[in-house]
């Protein structure tokens, strides 16, 4: 994440916190969820306000969350009610911890150039069999808008990225609307993946 967007939610961590706090996903929950084992560790990587943790949490996964904002990861922990670390995407260094990791809205703010080491720090972080779900605003752009920059994918852009960078295997890709009051003319690429269990299965 770039200096500029992180100053952004320096300067705005409380009202994106709470812009976001009752945004229903419960329709990308649905889809996701399947796919995690039964009581498993959910890592949410960019947590934001930590919405989606917390809903994890009520459902009987372990959960573990980070953010790059050092403002948001503290009410992330606050609302989390346990610690959530300060940390990138591209710090993210396990291996075989996760069964399930969720980047919602969150993989958007690394440049287009960082996205193949990222995903194999995802890659790398799944358990075999683990699943990915990220989200992406939908177009083939860098950009920045309203003081944050956005990497924008399309479903081409992204196939081509794991196909030629991991061995993340794409099993569903499909488009939403934003969610929020007034942003329904936003549409987001949301794409679910998984680890195969050895390489090249």
């Amino acid at each position: 994440m770039s200096n500029t967007t992180l100053t952004y939610y320096s300067q705005n961590a409380k009202a994106f916190s709470d812009s976001t706090l009752n945004v229903d996903m419960s329709a990308i929950y649905a889809e996701f969820l399947p796919y995690v084992a039964q009581k498993g560790h959910i890592l949410d990587a960019g947590c934001g306000s930590a919405r989606d943790a917390a809903f994890f949490k009520t459902q009987g996964f372990t959960v573990s969350a980070f953010d790059a904002s050092p403002e948001l990861a503290e009410l992330a922990s606050s609302y989390l009610q346990q610690p959530v670390a300060v940390k990138t995407f591209q710090e993210l260094n396990s291996v075989n911890q996760y069964d399930g990791i969720w980047c919602c809205a969150s993989l958007l703010h690394v440049p287009k150039a960082e996205l193949p080491q990222v995903f194999l720090n995802l890659q790398n972080a799944l358990n075999p069999n683990g699943v990915l779900y990220v989200s992406f605003k939908y177009g083939n752009t860098e950009r920045m808008h309203n003081g944050r920059e956005f990497t924008d994918l399309n479903e081409h852009a992204l196939t081509a990225l794991i196909d030629q960078h991991t061995q993340l295997k794409i099993i569903k890709q499909w488009q939403t609307v934003d969610q929020r009051p007034e942003r329904e003319s936003e549409v987001w690429l949301n794409a679910l993946m998984q680890r195969p269990t050895s390489k090249g299965e």
